[in-house]
């Protein structure tokens, strides 16, 4: 699989159906990944056939961001609604406890303070068990294991960024068969701690949210945005 065919991999979900899609993720009854592609990872997919199975790996893959929505455009593909993690996993999470009443939340990702800020938030003050996003694969897949619990419902956030937690949930996916949902969350955890802003409504409803980011924080986004949205359209136009 390459970029192009890595749209062939998303799960276009239109906009009425997205509360259906939801209900059956966090009714699962197996180990199943979810994940989100964007301008970024298209360009990482591009570049290594490694990242390229570890998005492959995901049961679902959605669509975020207009980027993806223009190369659907243009392998004349319906790009359905978009669905990034930042607004979608909360909603994820709060649906998920009218459902079950003991989940045993799992965090992994971004460093303190950050980390228990945006974990208490998101997880709405119930307990959950984390480590930071710079460790190796193997201690989250030996922490998974001694904190995955077969009773309970199992959410795992991966919050380390791309393309690390795309390989972190192949790993996690096949260590246990419980009721487990993990999610590649990307910056979720620092944006729900405050340490990233989220663009205001003109920017994310004109599809700028990538604009305001970079005037933020240019020095960490000058290689995502500048550098890479001219590779992207390249590597859209090469693939098609």
């Amino acid at each position: 699989m390459n970029s192009s065919s890595i749209l062939e991999k998303v799960s276009y979900i239109e906009k009425s159906k997205v509360d259906d899609f939801i209900h059956h993720l966090i009714n699962v009854n197996q180990p199943t990944s979810l994940g989100f592609l964007n301008q970024h990872g298209y360009n990482l997919i591009a570049k290594s056939t490694e990242i390229d199975e570890s998005f492959r790996q995901l049961d679902y893959v959605l669509r975020d961001g207009i980027g993806i929505k223009i190369a659907c455009k243009y392998n004349r593909i319906s790009a359905g609604e978009n669905l990034n993690g930042t607004d979608l996993i909360p909603t994820i999470i709060k649906q998920a406890q009218f459902i079950h009443s003991d989940i045993n939340f799992i965090v992994y990702g971004t460093v303190e303070p950050w980390l228990s800020i945006g974990a208490n938030k998101l997880f709405l003050g119930n307990d959950y068990q984390s480590l930071d996003g710079f460790k190796d694969d193997e201690a989250y897949l030996d922490h998974f294991k001694d904190n995955c619990r077969d009773e309970r419902f199992n959410i795992v956030v991966l919050a380390m960024g791309m393309p690390k937690q795309e390989r972190v949930a192949k790993l996690l996916k096949h260590a246990n068969s419980a009721r487990i949902l993990i999610i590649c969350g990307g910056a979720i955890i620092d944006f729900q701690a405050g340490r990233h802003s989220r663009a205001p409504d003109f920017y994310r409803n004109n599809g700028l949210e990538w604009l305001y980011r970079l005037s933020k924080e240019p020095k960490r986004m000058f290689s995502r945005y500048v550098v890479g949205i001219p590779i992207f359209f390249a590597n859209v136009a090469l693939r098609k």
